[in-house]
């Protein structure tokens, strides 16, 4: 009776890995940038499902790279350090001090823990920061504010706070071509050499567009983008995505993920991925099934219908 349903286990895995097929095929030999955060950065079971995930991709002739976040490690510290946080318009104000606190946490914690996550499961990954060989060339970001009282629009400073100039993905080429899993912690360097904190999205898909990469994921701590009625829109175009942000549908912190899939969709990226992070091998149920775990955006989309 063990052996039968021992069997039965080893059959239906055969069949799992050869559905699987003509997925790493069409993959083989193509870079995927993986903007990794959310819960499966802090949930230990979701950390080992994710490193075993990107160790699998590679294993298969796939070309991983990481660009990761780390908001609440940054929050948990500077809450230690007794250093107030402020937001604007959902963005951290980082003064020298924060921005000090931000490349400890961003650039040695995570990124470091990462890297041990990816080699505890076989993996080779190897660490760097945008300042790494000039990899990211920032700019300093201003926020402009409106409110009903106000009769013009305030710009508001908020810190180390940047936004991405250039890409010089050399670096990351050089791992990719010596067998590493590149893991970069969103952190560029302006022309005077001033540091700043870049979303981690906005890293992913300016890099993914420097690398022509096959595809963007952004794993996150929702299903996919929701409509009206809160169903998961799996599969669409992006002149769908344009109407839904035009209708009002695509709104709050969804916005901006979904602005970042969008322009690397237009900018000549054959996919976009919003997934949820919280389910248990999130990335492979994504690239290697026909169900998927969350939002596909492309201009032609083919792999989902539009609502699950």
């Amino acid at each position: 009776m063990t052996r039968n349903k021992n069997l039965s286990s080893a059959k239906l895995a055969a069949q799992i890995i050869s559905s699987a097929l003509p997925y790493i095929q069409s993959f083989a030999e193509k870079t995927l940038v993986i903007k990794y955060g959310g819960a499966a950065m802090v949930d230990t079971e979701l950390q080992m499902s994710f490193a075993r995930d990107v160790v699998l991709l590679q294993a298969v002739g796939i070309k991983p790279v990481i660009v990761h976040g780390g908001g609440p490690q940054i929050g948990e510290l500077l809450n230690r350090l007794g250093i107030q946080s402020r937001f604007v318009d959902g963005m951290r104000v980082t003064d020298g001090k924060t921005m000090d606190v931000v490349e400890m946490v961003l650039g040695a914690t995570v990124n470091k823990q990462i890297v041990n996550i990816i080699a505890e499961a076989g993996g080779n990954a190897f660490g760097v920061t945008g300042k790494d060989g000039q990899l990211i060339r920032a700019k300093k970001m201003m926020v402009t504010q409106k409110t009903a009282a106000m009769s013009v629009p305030e710009i508001v400073d908020i810190g180390h706070v940047g936004e991405v100039e250039a890409i010089d993905a050399s670096v990351i080429k050089m791992l990719l071509d010596a067998g590493y899993i590149p893991v970069v912690a969103p952190i560029g360097t302006g022309k005077d050499g001033t540091s700043y904190n870049i979303n981690a999205d906005l890293v992913a898909g300016k890099i993914a567009c420097v690398l022509q990469a096959e595809k963007l994921i952004l794993m996150t701590n929702v299903p996919g983008l929701l409509d009206e009625n809160q169903k998961v829109l799996s599969g669409l175009s992006a002149e769908r995505v344009d109407s839904l942000i035009s209708e009002g549908i695509v709104h709050g912190g969804m916005l901006p993920k979904i602005r970042c899939a969008l322009e690397a969709v237009k900018a000549g990226i054959p996919s976009a991925h919003i997934i949820d992070g919280r389910v248990d091998h999130a990335l492979l149920l994504e690239l290697f099934t026909d169900e998927g775990v969350g939002t596909l955006i492309s201009d032609q989309t083919s792999k989902y219908s539009e609502t699950l």
